[in-house]
């Protein structure tokens, strides 16, 4: 062999190993993801259970629970939108009919219902425990005298309203009181195959690169 073909040799098979173990990380990052969005459906799915006396963040995560008790008429309002514009997810108290107080999130509103008059009143319905993530250091504190927050933080709106820190999202109530429930949306990005599509195809073209210039090398060596 050439002397001038080993350093680029031993670099496409180290490049090329390096790619193809980064495509094959990938693969099966996916196919947990595909699990862990396969359990969140199948638990969506289930039939709806009393809410556990003691809930676990991470094992009761959208579990679908009923509920009865009565709202009380505050609100907290987080910015966002729907299918008809910008508006705001309606987030109260909930005193339950055991005597726990917990939040709810009731669902959206339009920017044009905002100060539109609700009341609390009895409620009989069905909905997702959720422990949102939206907060971070880039997201701005709630202007409380516009009652308007950026995000569903969970720790901080229970303090707001004198509730537990657990949180059911509405998506069947008999007192919505022009409130639209929403179904739980699951934030959780899944672009695992554009990532293995981008690594392994990254890999062909290194092989190929390197192919290509040991037959260069060779050529201008004959």
């Amino acid at each position: 062999m050439n002397r001038r073909m080993i350093l680029p040799l031993i670099a496409g098979v180290l490049g090329t190993a390096i790619l193809l173990w980064l495509g094959t990380w990938q693969l099966q990052r996916m196919t947990w993801k595909q699990g862990v969005l396969g359990a969140i459906d199948a638990r969506l799915a289930m039939p709806a259970v009393a809410i556990p006396a003691d809930p676990d963040p991470v094992a009761d995560k959208y579990l679908q629970v009923n509920l009865s008790g009565m709202l009380e008429p505050r609100e907290l309002h987080v910015l966002g939108f729907g299918n008809g514009g910008p508006g705001f997810r309606v987030i109260a108290a909930m005193v339950l009919n055991d005597g726990r107080r917990i939040l709810v999130d009731r669902g959206f509103i339009l920017e044009t219902a905002k100060n539109a008059l609700r009341g609390g009143g009895a409620v009989i319905a069905t909905g997702s425990m959720i422990w949102p993530r939206e907060t971070d250091k880039y997201i701005a504190p709630p202007d409380r005298a516009k009652n308007i927050w950026f995000a569903r933080n969970v720790p901080l709106m229970a303090k707001e309203l004198g509730t537990l820190p657990l949180m059911v999202a509405l998506h069947q109530s008999n007192n919505t009181q022009g409130i639209t429930p929403q179904i739980p949306s699951i934030n959780i990005a899944n672009r695992h195959l554009e990532y293995v599509l981008t690594w392994y195809g990254l890999a062909i073209i290194w092989f190929g690169m390197t192919g290509y210039l040991l037959w260069r090398i060779k050529r201008e060596t004959v």
